[in-house]
């Protein structure tokens, strides 16, 4: 074996789950973070002489983050691709911005093109390059479709579902559904059978009512806590990109946002947000954030295809989109202004630096982008935050909290 490579000393202000350390100190030994904490801490550890020969820096150190909806970027969309080359294409994009973490995000499709997805992005999870599958669809509201094509769209089918965890071989995560399609909600329905798989069922694309909402979530909190007791991983529900793609929230016709805020209130759920400045007011991001903590707020991209690229015409599974302005549109050539938003175009460490922008506390809005997602994804011992022990997955950024170095297991993500 060669020797072990010399440790790397980063030194800045270190974004902690709970709090901001002005002049921090990160210590990395290989793949592992060896230390983590003050420049006075560093000495009693035996880092002493390392941190000394490093100068204080305006750096803020953030750990890698992690991104549970996203559908592609640098030109790649993974519900598109069909060779690995071109799912981390889309990896990498995000990657070299500070996403160490991500699940690939499909969309509605044929049972045929889901499956042969499902396969293809197994292959990369298994070699560790992205953690998991998100299936968006198909079991999904015509009403509140969003980009998703309407002739894809079916009744809840448990085999597709098993079909397609197969498929995944063990790496399917979650899956969106809407309560009220005929066949999800229900001992036989499409979240038990998930739960059954290992996935998480997640609320979304719904136009459903606050009943419906509320019995799916009583439910699979309920098979999750069980799973959980017989000795599977402890997971929790989730709400699919919260306000986008499901009835608004009415007073008289309230749909399914209220089962979701009191489930995410009581800890049985954690909504997605896409606070990407485009998606949501930036008001309503802070508001969710004072109202329901950062831990049960999850900041996500749904980013497509055009993340990180120019304006134009993109791809998102069978749907056509237009970017202009660096919003992402359904193709609708009756309506120049385009159809439905398709996703973002934004990379997670830009929806965090919106959040904080917005109002959200630095550590809130970095917490809701790296350790909440982790949980979520039963991850948070090997990833999601800066600690001792952890994998070495670090993003460096400026003042500005652009990226300006990214480390995954302790090696360089090259710019």
């Amino acid at each position: 074996m060669g020797a072990m490579a010399a440790p790397i000393v980063l030194r800045g202000r270190v974004v902690l789950p709970s709090a901001v350390l002005d002049d921090g100190v990160v210590v990395v030994v290989g793949d592992r973070l060896a230390f983590v904490g003050t420049v006075a801490d560093a000495g009693p550890a035996g880092f002493g002489d390392l941190v000394a020969s490093v100068p204080v820096s305006p750096a803020v150190l953030l750990p890698g983050l992690v991104d549970v909806h996203n559908h592609g970027g640098g030109g790649a969309s993974f519900p598109d691709a069909v060779t690995p080359e071109e799912v981390m294409t889309g990896v990498l994009e995000h990657r070299r911005h500070g996403t160490t973490t991500m699940l690939a995000s499909l969309v509605t499709a044929s049972r045929e093109v889901l499956l042969e997805r499902a396969a293809l992005l197994a292959g990369l999870a298994d070699a560790g390059e992205i953690a998991g599958i998100h299936a968006e669809g198909p079991f999904l509201s015509h009403e509140r479709r969003g980009a998703h094509n309407p002739a894809d769209l079916v009744p809840g089918d448990v085999e597709l579902v098993r079909d397609l965890a197969a498929a995944a071989r063990g790496h399917l995560r979650t899956m969106t559904v809407a309560p009220e399609v005929p066949g999800v909600s229900g001992p036989d329905g499409v979240a038990s059978a998930l739960v059954a798989a290992g996935a998480i069922p997640s609320i979304g694309h719904t136009d459903g009512t606050t009943a419906a909402a509320e019995a799916l979530i009583d439910q699979v909190a309920g098979e999750l806590r069980a799973a959980a007791e017989s000795g599977g991983p402890v997971l929790g529900m989730t709400a699919t990109h919260l306000f986008n793609g499901m009835r608004p929230l009415h007073h008289r016709a309230p749909g399914p946002i209220p089962a979701c805020l009191a489930a995410a209130a009581q800890g049985d759920l954690t909504v997605e947000l896409i606070g990407d400045g485009v998606h949501l007011d930036p008001a309503l991001v802070r508001t969710m954030f004072e109202t329901l903590g950062a831990d049960h707020v999850v900041l996500v991209t749904d980013a497509m295809a055009a993340a990180g690229m120019a304006d134009g015409a993109y791809d998102l599974g069978p749907m056509s989109v237009t970017v202009r302005d660096g919003v992402a549109r359904v193709t609708d050539p009756g309506h120049p202004e385009g159809g439905a938003i398709a996703g973002g175009t934004a990379h997670l460490v830009d929806v965090v630096r919106a959040a904080v922008d917005a109002g959200v506390p630095l550590a809130d809005a970095v917490r809701a982008a790296s350790l909440v997602p982790a949980r979520v994804l039963g991850l948070s011992a090997e990833v999601g935050s800066l600690e001792a022990g952890l994998r070495a997955d670090v993003l460096v950024t400026d003042t500005g909290l652009r990226p300006v170095r990214v480390l995954r297991a302790g090696a360089e993500v090259d710019g």
